[in-house]
């Protein structure tokens, strides 16, 4: 029997020492860098980064770490980590940025925790058991595509490995479309009924943008599949991914593959 309960009050634990460290620099000079594919690096990525991989190899020395600024190890059992998720927005001082951390086994996230500092609301799910924040628990909405009531996300830059723009204009026919600059705190409007869709097309090392999300809004009664609806892991790169409330799952993956081949 996995030790996924034990697992997650671990997950947790970082998660609120990470939102500390979140905070801490929000206020002041973060640090902020480019790296070399042109994203934003804050000193709260590294230093919550590092401070993943460090207790990791103190509690659970066997296991490995696949965070987004840095890795650690090989193993079937991978912490993958988005130390500051929106991480634009946060350099900037937006207060929109979150933590994630997932305990992916064997390629599939069986343990999820999403952390938002600036409200104290903590995302926990293990599969199987139901999606929370703050120990109550979440649920996806009903809502059809061109409901008035229903908004939808999507992630979309220029040099993102698939173009989603022609696929954004059919969908913003009948959809209201938002971007709010975090791909992770999207998906937790999914997982809480506050949107219906999101759709991000990352690919390369942006298994640790979903990871969490898997598991987080899948428990919450959603659907999360990559951009042309198949599974995928979550201990490697990815090829990008729609997160749903499972209702309009279908009918989002047809509009993408009336625009976009898959590459994979």
């Amino acid at each position: 029997m996995e030790r996924l309960d034990e697992y997650l009050e671990f997950a947790k634990e970082i998660a609120k020492y990470a939102g500390s460290i979140m905070l801490k620099y929000f206020k002041q000079n973060n640090g902020a860098s480019y790296k070399g594919d042109k994203t934003i690096v804050t000193l709260a990525d590294t230093e919550i980064n590092t401070y993943l991989i460090n207790r990791v190899k103190e509690k659970y020395p066997t296991h490995s770490v696949d965070g987004e600024e840095e890795q650690f190890g090989k193993s079937d059992y991978v912490w993958v980590c988005d130390p500051v998720d929106g991480t634009a927005m946060y350099a900037r001082h937006i207060p929109v940025a979150t933590f994630s951390l997932a305990l992916v086994i064997k390629g599939e996230p069986k343990v999820g925790v999403i952390y938002d500092p600036f409200t104290d609301n903590l995302y926990t799910a293990i599969k199987e058991k139901g999606a929370y924040k703050n120990n109550e628990k979440i649920n996806v909405n009903n809502f059809e595509l061109g409901d008035i009531r229903s908004v939808s996300n999507f992630e979309m830059w220029s040099v993102a490995p698939y173009n989603i723009y022609d696929i954004v204009k059919d969908l913003g026919k009948k959809e209201y479309l938002v971007n709010i600059g975090s791909i992770i705190r999207s998906c937790l409007c999914v997982g809480l009924g506050e949107f219906t869709c999101s759709i991000f097309p990352g690919t390369e090392h942006k298994n640790c943008d979903i990871a969490a999300v898997k598991v987080i809004v899948e428990e919450a009664g959603g659907k999360v599949t990559d951009l042309f609806g198949n599974e995928q892991r979550y201990d490697k790169s990815i090829n990008g991914a729609v997160i749903s409330n499972g209702k309009v799952h279908n009918e989002i993956i047809e509009i993408i593959k009336k625009y976009l081949t898959n590459s994979k």
